[in-house]
């Protein structure tokens, strides 16, 4: 009888167990992991598309802050999940530029251990300087530092990050003797040049626009190729003079790689629909934020491209993390 009960148990079990699965994804919460503390971009954007998608999908979205390591900490937990949907990591630039940086190498691979879903939204870099600095322009700042040879420094909030990347770029470009000044985040970095202490700044826009319309910070260019909705008046590289120093800050989506594509494509297009909501949009352009939600494909595109592009100016700047 005991032998008889088990059968049955054990066939209650599997047949639920194939019932779960047949059963349209999601069918169970759904992990959000953030490699960074609460309260930056990063996490305020996974929990504004986590909260519509559990809306819009009918299961919880929820978000595990797991920080450390500039990032790897949590990238790497979300690459060893099992690739089934109810594990996905919300990364920023972080996520291409740090196999790039650290000596000993990071324990992922951006490419081979994860399936992009999309670019939720990304936001420009900004050359700022503190308004006694004479320069009006990214030409006049040039020009003011060539004739002031290792008398300016610029401030940046991170090594290898973005912002930092673009003043190495801006210093290799146009052959600067510019000292650079690293923080450990945005927020010192910004007040650093608001004091005046390094009266240059390469920051991403999110952390210094509110000093930037106060007039405490001269923002000389947004690091793009258009305009950014939170400052219109500012021009871009281009505009500026500075063709080629583009440079974003990325918040993506990706998946651990087996990721089924039938999910992945859910998950982006339910995605694509909040980005185009007003409510969504208001408060990425809040943030410093343009929402994107590229195609997958698209999204693994601009992983390649930015992977390539940022390798050759960490190599030429000599720049690395132990």
């Amino acid at each position: 009888m005991k032998t008889v009960l088990r059968v049955i148990a054990c066939s209650v079990a599997f047949a639920l167990a194939g019932l779960c699965q047949a059963q349209p994804y999601p069918n169970q919460p759904v992990r959000l992991i953030v490699p960074f503390a609460a309260g930056g971009p990063t996490d305020v954007i996974a929990r504004v598309v986590g909260q519509k998608l559990t809306e819009s999908l009918g299961q919880q979205f929820y978000v595990e802050n797991l920080p450390g390591v500039g990032g790897n900490t949590g990238t790497a937990r979300a690459a060893r999940s099992p690739a089934n949907g109810y594990t996905l990591c919300v990364t920023s630039t972080g996520f291409i530029v740090n196999p790039l940086l650290y000596v000993k190498g990071v324990p992922y691979d951006p490419v081979k251990d994860f399936a992009p879903i999309t670019l939720v939204a990304a936001s420009p870099n900004v050359l700022s300087v503190n308004p006694a600095v004479p320069a009006k322009t990214a030409k006049e700042l040039i020009a003011l530092v060539k004739a002031n040879p290792g008398k300016y420094s610029f401030a940046q909030p991170a090594t290898g990050s973005t912002p930092h990347l673009n003043g190495e770029s801006f210093k290799l470009e146009f052959g600067l003797d510019l000292t650079m000044v690293p923080f450990n985040g945005a927020a010192p970095a910004v007040m650093s040049t608001v004091g005046g202490h390094t009266p240059i700044a390469f920051t991403a826009l999110p952390s210094a626009i509110a000093q930037i319309r106060e007039g405490k910070l001269r923002a000389l260019a947004v690091l793009s190729d258009k305009r950014a909705m939170a400052l219109p008046d500012v021009p871009t590289a281009t505009e500026a003079g500075m063709p080629g120093h583009e440079g974003d800050t990325l918040t993506g989506i990706v998946a651990p790689i087996g990721t089924p594509k039938e999910i992945v494509e859910r998950l982006y297009a339910e995605i694509r629909k909040i980005a185009a909501m007003p409510d969504v949009k208001e408060k990425l352009e809040a943030l410093g934020f343009n929402p994107v939600a590229n195609r997958p494909e698209e999204f693994a595109e601009r992983i390649r491209s930015e992977s390539g592009r940022w390798a050759k100016v960490i190599r030429e700047a000599k720049i690395s993390i132990e």
